[in-house]
């Protein structure tokens, strides 16, 4: 069967029966993982070994990492790691080392792409669902930090997803729960796409997973969310911005695309994303899901490859340079402070 141009969900700590049949008969490009499928560290090696038993080995497994409340592995198994304002002002070495002892805990059990770092601006007024999970309210900030947070995961061996792609910092509404509209004109939101056009300067962001918005913008397409939007993905992600790199949606099932579309896979990667996100778990909603999704096309699957071969080229480079000048963390980095 062909390889569906989709991330989907599990529902628990196993892979289920029901669950492995789907897998085999419309299999997805890879899984991502939450809090229910995470208990301990043999546990999560166990359900990672299975699901590339089904998939593959090059199957991607994400997970939502970025330390703070945004965690997926979290004690008594594994450290908590802070939030990314917690590093505003700070070293880049830092930053990176964080990243790096934060992807080797991904890794050690079989996740290989980590969702983070976020690179939406820290803005006041705006909803707190990005809030502390932003570097800072500076562009050059932001972009200075995720760049360090970049390296830092690849130095690990994990594939790093930026998002939430053109930038989620003005939105005064949670797009889980409902679609957000910023009314910014474009000079006002060439400050939230900075981050993400400094990051993709090297190499056309090949390196790298960037994560859409589900947000509308006035100044860039006013009838469509940035995750069905062909202008906007044409002219600004892969554009403006010069990302050449995995585009994949946010969570379809999130409450902001509610009722905007009966085919959101098909839509999404007709607007030009190479992946969509289908988070819920639930078997006969990824049934269905998997049903429908067109096939992964060639361009997402070349795509897909770089990243993986890009970050396997860089990690020694990056391994030897920490190890030529070692960087302590601060204390509070691995602790719950």
């Amino acid at each position: 069967m062909s390889v569906r141009a989709a991330i989907t969900g599990l529902s628990g700590l196993a892979l289920t029966a029901g669950e492995a049949a789907v897998l085999r008969a419309t299999p997805p490009a890879g899984i991502i993982l939450f809090r229910r499928n995470v208990e301990s560290p043999a546990q999560l090696r166990a359900l990672t070994s299975a699901i590339r038993e089904e998939l593959g080995e090059d199957a991607p497994i994400l997970v939502d990492q970025e330390g703070g409340r945004v965690a997926r592995l979290r004690p008594p198994e594994w450290p908590l790691f802070p939030p990314a304002c917690v590093f505003e002002g700070g070293s880049e070495a830092a930053a990176a080392a964080n990243a790096a002892l934060l992807g080797a805990q991904c890794t050690a059990t079989g996740l290989d792409v980590v969702c983070a770092p976020v690179l939406d601006l820290r803005l006041p007024g705006a909803h707190d669902v990005i809030g502390d999970r932003a570097f800072s309210a500076d562009p050059a900030e932001v972009a200075r930090l995720g760049q360090a947070w970049i390296e830092g995961l690849m130095a690990a061996g994990c594939i790093p997803v930026i998002k939430h792609i053109p930038g989620h910092g003005r939105a005064t509404a949670d797009s889980h729960l409902s679609l957000p509209r910023v009314e910014a004109d474009a000079a006002t939101l060439a400050a939230d796409i900075a981050p993400f056009a400094a990051v993709c300067a090297r190499d056309a962001g090949r390196h790298l997973w960037a994560m859409t918005a589900h947000i509308t913008y006035a100044a860039l397409d006013p009838d469509r969310p940035a995750t069905l939007s062909p202008h906007l993905i044409r002219r600004t992600i892969r554009g403006e911005i010069g990302f050449d790199g995995v585009l994949v949606s946010d969570d379809l099932t999130m409450g902001a695309l509610a009722g905007l579309s009966n085919s959101l896979a098909a839509d999404s990667l007709a607007a030009g994303c190479d992946l969509v996100l289908h988070c819920n778990g639930v078997l006969e909603d990824t049934a269905a899901l998997l049903r429908e999704c067109p096939a992964l096309g060639d361009a997402a699957a070349r795509r897909m490859a770089t990243a993986r071969a890009l970050v396997q080229a860089s990690r020694p480079a990056a391994v030897a340079a920490r190890a030529a000048s070692p960087v302590a963390l601060a204390p509070h980095a691995l602790t719950d402070a």
